[in-house]
């Protein structure tokens, strides 16, 4: 292949050709095609690339570069990416040099000019078409003339600069002279140089003059054109309003208006359906890459199967089961048609209207740093916080939001198929954080002894119960049930850090699924919670991490993704994939989506081992069937942002009941206060009732003391040969009894665990409490 040397480069211009890579230690440099264009370095294997496939990208911006030797420089941004370059010569290798530094200087003022200007500068070109075609005409040849203006006034300063030095040696010369018959030359000499002077800055006058009245009509123009395209976003975003208003008031009459059967109010998912998602194109194919490294790559890639797996008779919808035969039908369909018990037609009954609001979230002024520069390090059980961090919920009722979607427990509960029922569970998993995105305020930690209900009996066949089991550290046990067939229990305890600039939440214990018919029995964990900017900047929460959802009869598993937050990222944000595999090892469904808007599944109809990925790993290439919908966020009630962004479930869970238990979190005197908006009174009783809790604990301790002591062992305590037994005895923080919850030794995921023990619901059906501590 022929190459011609590229001319030398000029701020503005596309420079491109070929330079030698380094991508690891077995190929060292690799010839590379690199286009450097708008202030972005771009490489690609070849030319032909250029139309489809790019391998890289970096920009200049925030970029570094150094020269090593003749031939070889690098470019990196900081650690991220790390360009290692290697010209054919050091003429080239020069060209490049300041092609690239020239780049660089027009990016970083770009950059700076986009700074300053802010919202009121464009953000894009105009839409092409013809109005967009004549404003691109009109804006290049006003660039052009202002460009021409520019070099007028360039012109001019030169030719005064010039006549100005010339003026002022001859008037240094007739100074110097001596009165005589020179005189007279010089003074003329004089005056032509003065005239030429005083006719180039009345020219540089008009230039400018005519640069300026040019400026100010188009400047009007733009502005006014400006103007009306904001007019028109501002119009066309009060329509999109006013359409997401009536389209949510119509879902929530709908659902307000009478109870339906399940069969009417889940309807199936195989009509949202969308296309599988495909693999990353502008991963290397085999080059292993050293430097550019960005993101964990993809374990695995999905395509389209073979149409012949399409083409399947209705007859194979009876092999649920097998590997192949079900295409257009989801997991609905094909679940509740072969289910001999499924329900019949129930009375209409008139729903309990719940609350829909709570009063917006008062503008109180924190110094934030005032209280969290002595906290970095430390464990955020312990350090007292204001409830201007919080929200009205406590993180019991955080925990029961979990069931928001408990729609996905009862269709898993009418699968026949273990894979399919995985595929629920899954979705189900996912679904808990949705409600996560734009909840920045910390729940108020439970008192020990603190409980919260939930009863959907009635509405949606399940009840739920946490119990605050622990303080030091805090745990918290939940327990709900269902008329459908599942039972959900989890163990949750919560360790956290501050690292400064982000704050990260570890939730420990394990969660588990039990369904009745099938008996199959899930486990799973939770991810790492991350919320980012604590210091300066907008709050925003990631989860990131690995969940292995595990089916404990069968061996069938279901190994979860959740991708963190890349700047240099080309993936969507919030990103989860997943695999469901048997006990084999087989995979048979493959799911992708994002944790804070849907999932979908994809049954796999083939598999096979693709090419290597970067660090030389091997991924599978998975032949799959159309991708369908399996789960999809419910939209936020209306005007949800001054509400502390709660989901319509969350703005009822503290909604004030009749014949709750003394010690659910309803009754809690600060959280109330907060929710009302009192939040100085809400500050100090939440300090009262933390200080009564720590004056229990000490009781509790003074008691355990006394009930290990006797007569006869007065003389062993004295001698401290029971001191270390009665303190860590009585300090750990299992010497609470819990309520409604016993601890127990889980056979499955060989945890002790507490599992709910019964007698809260008959407690509540008679009204008795007496059992219950007095805890605010």
């Amino acid at each position: 292949m022929s190459e011609l040397k590229p001319p030398t480069p000029t701020p503005g211009d596309t420079y491109k050709g070929w330079l030698f890579k380094w991508t690891n230690y077995i190929k060292g440099y690799q010839r590379r095609w690199f286009v450097l264009s708008n202030g972005l370095l771009s490489y690609y294997r070849s030319q032909a690339e250029m139309g489809h496939t790019c391998r890289g990208t970096i920009n200049l911006a925030t970029a570094n570069i150094a020269v090593e030797d003749s031939c070889n420089f690098v470019i990196s941004n900081g650690g991220a990416q790390t360009y290692h370059l290697k010209a054919s010569s050091e003429v080239e290798r020069q060209r490049w040099i300041t092609a690239l530094e020239l780049a660089k200087a027009k990016a970083v003022h770009m950059q700076a000019e986009s700074d300053d200007s802010g919202d009121d500068c464009p953000g894009a070109p105009p839409s092409s078409g013809q109005g967009g075609g004549c404003r691109n005409s009109e804006v290049e040849s006003t660039l052009r003339t202002l460009g021409s203006k520019v070099e007028d006034l360039t012109t001019c300063n030169d030719l005064i600069v010039k006549h100005g030095s010339a003026l002022q040696r001859s008037l240094s010369e007739l100074e110097g002279l001596r009165v005589g018959g020179d005189t007279g030359e010089k003074i003329r000499q004089v005056t032509e140089r003065a005239t030429l002077f005083r006719i180039t800055s009345n020219a540089m006058i008009n230039a400018c003059r005519d640069f300026l009245s040019l400026a100010q009509s188009h400047s009007k123009r733009w502005q006014k054109a400006l103007q009306t395209e904001r007019d028109q976003r501002i119009r066309l975003e009060e329509t999109l309003e006013q359409l997401a208003k009536q389209h949510n008031h119509l879902e929530r009459a709908f659902r307000g208006a009478t109870v339906l059967p399940s069969s009417f109010s889940n309807p199936t998912l195989g009509n949202k359906g969308s296309v599988s998602g495909k693999g990353d194109a502008s991963d290397e194919d085999d080059d292993n890459e050293f430097f550019d490294a960005m993101e964990d790559p993809a374990e695995f890639i999905t395509v389209p199967a073979d149409p012949k797996y399409h083409r399947r008779s209705g007859s194979n919808i009876s092999g649920i089961s097998s590997e192949t035969g079900m295409d257009d039908q989801s997991f609905d369909e094909l679940s509740l048609a072969s289910n001999p018990e499924s329900p019949q037609p129930l009375e209409l009954e008139p729903m309990r209207q719940r609350r829909t609001r709570i009063p917006d979230k008062p503008n109180y002024y924190l110094n934030l740093w005032s209280i969290m520069k002595n906290c970095i390090g430390k464990e955020l059980s312990k350090i007292p916080m204001p409830v201007n961090f919080n929200e009205p919920l406590s993180m019991l009722q955080r925990l029961s939001e979990d069931l928001e979607y408990y729609e996905l427990l009862d269709k898993a509960a009418k699968c026949h198929n273990s894979l399919e029922q995985m595929c629920y569970v899954a979705a189900f998993t996912v679904s808990s954080y949705s409600t996560t995105v734009h909840r920045t305020g910390k729940p108020f930690n439970p008192l020990l002894g603190e409980t919260f209900e939930l009863d959907r009996l009635t509405e949606c066949g399940y009840r739920s119960l946490c119990e605050q089991v622990s303080h030091h550290p805090p745990a918290a046990a939940h327990h709900a049930f269902s008329e459908k067939g599942w039972t959900l229990r989890q163990e949750i305890a919560l360790a956290s850090k501050f690292r400064g600039k982000y704050l990260s939440i570890m939730p420990l214990g394990s969660i588990q699924c039990l369904f009745e018919k099938s008996n199959n029995h899930y486990s799973w964990k939770k991810v790492t919670t991350t919320v980012h900017n604590i210091i300066v900047g907008k709050l925003w929460i990631d989860q990131s991490g690995e969940i292995d959802v595990v089916n404990h009869k069968t061996g069938d598993r279901c190994h979860l993704k959740f991708a963190p937050y890349s700047y240099f990222s080309r993936d969507v944000p919030r990103k989860v994939t997943g695999v469901v595999t048997d006990k084999d090892g087989k995979a048979h469904y493959v799911l992708s989506g994002t944790w804070d808007e849907k999932m979908e599944f994809s049954r796999i109809m083939q598999s096979s081992k693709g090419e290597n990925g970067t660090e030389g790993k091997q991924r599978t290439v998975y032949q799959t069937l159309k991708a369908k919908e399996i789960w999809r966020k419910n939209p936020l009630p209306e005007g949800a942002e001054n509400m502390y962004f709660f989901s319509s479930l969350a703005l009822t869970l503290n909604e004030l009941e009749e014949g709750v238990a003394p010690t659910d979190s309803r009754r809690r005197p600060d959280q109330r206060l907060m929710e009302d908006g009192r939040w100085d009174e809400a500050n100090a009783e939440k300090q009262r009732l933390e200080e009564k809790q720590r004056s229990a604990r000490r009781e509790r301790e003074r008691e355990a003391v006394k009930a290990v002591s006797s007569p006869e062992e007065a003389d062993a305590e004295e001698t401290g040969t029971i001191a270390s037994e009665v303190s860590d005895e009585t300090t750990h923080p299992d010497n609470y009894q819990a309520l409604w919850f016993e601890k127990i030794d889980d056979t499955e995921s060989g945890e002790a665990l507490h599992v709910y023990k019964g007698g809260y619901w008959e407690a509540k059906e008679h009204g008795s409490w007496d059992m219950c501590p007095e805890i605010f």
